[in-house]
């Protein structure tokens, strides 16, 4: 089993930092990919960003350029830099854990809301 632990939401204004932290306990393989997806009111879960074995990342494009997904294995955390913050990024947060036979593990999530 695995479990996830997020934090690090908040409210912040627009042209704000927040720092998402996500913390794996369990069965984890360091091979295995990691990633955050947000889900806004009335909106499908979507992917933020993944990292995978090697440190390769993978971003879509509405937060290309901003957000910054990084990992650190000794630890079996996975974070989440979101800089240059919009309204439109206001949702909640999920980190995500996928083992290798293809199984995802999910955080409770954590609330990002972008306001003035």
């Amino acid at each position: 089993q695995v479990q996830l632990v997020e934090s690090g939401g908040g409210l912040v204004q627009p042209g704000g930092s927040l720092r998402l932290s996500c913390a794996a306990s369990g069965s984890i393989d360091s091979l295995n990919g990691m990633g955050w997806y947000r889900q806004a009111p009335g909106k499908e879960r979507e992917l933020v960003a993944r990292i995978i074995f090697g440190g390769l990342t993978s971003y879509t494009d509405s937060v290309k350029g901003r957000f910054t997904v990084s990992r650190d294995n000794a630890k079996n955390t996975v974070y989440l830099q979101m800089n240059s913050l919009k309204p439109e990024d206001t949702a909640v947060y999920y980190c995500n854990y996928r083992s290798g036979n293809l199984v995802d593990y999910w955080g409770q999530g954590t609330q990002v809301t972008v306001s003035s």
